[in-house]
């Protein structure tokens, strides 16, 4: 078992899989993660469609131009916010955040590869008709998951003095 520290560092982005199936104890350990992230007065303001089907990934598949990744996938997650519990649409959406950001941690803890799909957004209206998902659920993001085909992933970051600052705005961190 890693750290949590090794998972943030470690977690890629990965977009080609194994036609290996994901056991449903996997899945629903994913789901675990997502449904303990933290949220604004605790309201949880998340649901999630998972699929499985190979003809429900085909129908999302023509939502996105990422068409190949969805169809590689052993398991699409559609993470929606329940528009009907949500209290404060910024805290919200970043407690959606949170939540994905835990499946995408579990799944690199279970030797699993994922990637946060947002480009299928532009075709939200369709999802939600492909999933019966009521009016309610509005798509946040849809994430990809199955066995990686390829070994590690690189990546790289912007330097921390670019992006943080002691104190004041311009103030470089050292």
């Amino acid at each position: 078992m890693q750290g949590t520290i090794e998972a943030i560092l470690s977690r890629r982005s990965i977009r080609s899989y194994t036609s290996e199936p994901v056991a449903r104890s996997d899945i629903t350990m994913i789901l675990e993660a997502a449904r303990w992230a933290p949220s604004g007065l605790n309201n949880q303001p998340w649901k999630f469609i998972v699929v499985q089907k190979g003809d429900t990934i085909s129908k999302l598949a023509s939502c996105t131009r990422y068409s190949a990744i969805v169809k590689g996938a052993s398991v699409i997650i559609a993470v929606f916010l329940d528009t009907s519990t949500m209290y404060d649409r910024t805290k919200d959406a970043q407690a959606i955040g949170a939540a994905i950001q835990n499946m995408l941690l579990a799944c690199c803890e279970l030797g699993l590869g994922a990637v946060w799909l947002g480009e299928i957004l532009n075709n939200k209206e369709q999802v939600n008709l492909i999933l019966e998902a009521p009016e309610s659920l509005e798509l946040m993001a849809a994430l990809a998951i199955g066995y990686p085909d390829r070994n590690k992933t690189t990546s790289s970051r912007k330097e921390l003095k670019e992006i943080a600052f002691e104190e004041l705005y311009g103030d470089q961190w050292r």
